[in-house]
């Protein structure tokens, strides 16, 4: 959206908070000339029917005196549609970047609303080649996006001398994972590498959400050390041994595809993962990322990692690899198929 609003207005609609003290409203924070956050604010107290129509009013108040000739319809999730399914856009565009049903605490509704939503969109990108497999029989006009990345970005862990300092404090051999640890992290695994190799130390980065801290693994070797800012990612990076990707194999993860993954990569970690069929594929099968089905598996992959004599060929075969995986690509390969798919949308109207 950043790479967009360089060129175009771009507003984006967060979801509502619930501090309105009398009327419902919309706060805007202007981050750039051309890029707006929208924010509702509703009462407290409101079913769901009453935040849907909140959430129209509010919506329907601030196209009052705009021409939807002129709007792009970006939709993240098909829950959006209950309360803007009554507009129509010059273009409108679905990313498919998880596939939310399988999430826990999903919304009943969620599975009527995408499939509306692939109805209504004039094209759809998936964020990965599984996702993308599961929904090319369900819209003509489909297109797949693996995890892009800010390579320059993450491999400033390459160079950084200086570790965070509550990380620092942590010696000896660290493995390393930043993301949200929910439904997806595999506790279990955790729980036995820290075990079974009380010397290695396990550092997680990320909030905790959906799941109870009882319910994750404690023991002297893992810290949890909380969320930190994407600014903040390479410098923690930079004193990890090996990077991890400890998902369970499970409804929610059978189509995800960790943008972590190029991430670890780009600054210079070698990663050990499960068994995620978009990390198996391409990552596992060229040998850049270890995978590991168990935990005694992930010991052995962890420890060849360790032990690998040939990082000079590895980086250079991950540079190589991860060449035209930038947000600047996507970018534009993504506007080329919008601009595509909106003139021939024209020839259609006009015949």
């Amino acid at each position: 959206m950043s790479r967009f609003s360089d060129q175009i207005n771009v507003f984006v609609l967060e979801e509502p908070v619930f501090d309105a003290e009398e009327i419902n409203h919309l706060s805007f924070d202007q981050r750039t000339d051309q890029l707006v956050i929208l924010l509702p604010h509703l009462k407290p107290g409101m079913d769901g029917d009453e935040q849907k129509t909140a959430m129209r009013n509010l919506l329907s108040d601030f196209f009052s005196e705009q021409d939807l000739a002129n709007w792009i319809f970006w939709y993240y999730t098909p829950m959006a549609l209950q309360f803007s399914d009554h507009y129509t856009a010059a273009l409108t565009v679905f990313d498919c970047m998880d596939e939310l049903s399988a999430f826990d605490f999903a919304p009943p509704a969620l599975l009527a609303m995408e499939k509306k939503l692939l109805k209504t969109a004039d094209i759809v990108f998936t964020g990965g080649h599984s996702l993308h497999e599961a929904k090319k029989e369900h819209h003509n006009n489909i297109h797949v996006f693996p995890s892009s990345i800010d390579k320059a970005h993450f491999a400033l862990a390459r160079t950084t001398a200086l570790e965070p300092t509550d990380q620092e404090s942590i010696t000896g051999i660290k493995l390393g994972f930043f993301g949200v640890i929910d439904e997806r992290f595999d506790a279990e695994l955790i729980r036995q590498l820290a075990l079974k190799r009380p010397d290695w130390q396990i550092v997680l980065l990320g909030p905790v959400v959906k799941v109870s801290m009882d319910q994750l693994p404690q023991a002297h070797n893992i810290h949890y050390l909380g969320q930190k800012t994407y600014q903040q990612l390479p410098a923690y990076l930079s004193g990890w041994n090996v990077a991890l990707i400890p998902f369970a194999i499970n409804q929610s993860t059978r189509f995800i595809s960790p943008t972590k993954t190029p991430e670890y990569l780009s600054a210079g970690k070698r990663v050990v993962s499960t068994p995620i069929r978009d990390v198996v594929k391409p990552y596992g099968i060229s040998g850049m990322v270890n995978i590991a089905s168990d935990p005694e598996e992930f010991i052995m992959a962890i420890e060849q990692a360790l032990l690998a004599a040939d990082q000079e060929e590895w980086l250079a075969q991950v540079d190589t690899f991860l060449e035209d995986k930038s947000w600047d690509n996507t970018f534009e390969d993504m506007k080329k198929k919008m601009l595509w798919t909106l003139f021939e949308t024209d020839k259609l109207l006009a015949s």
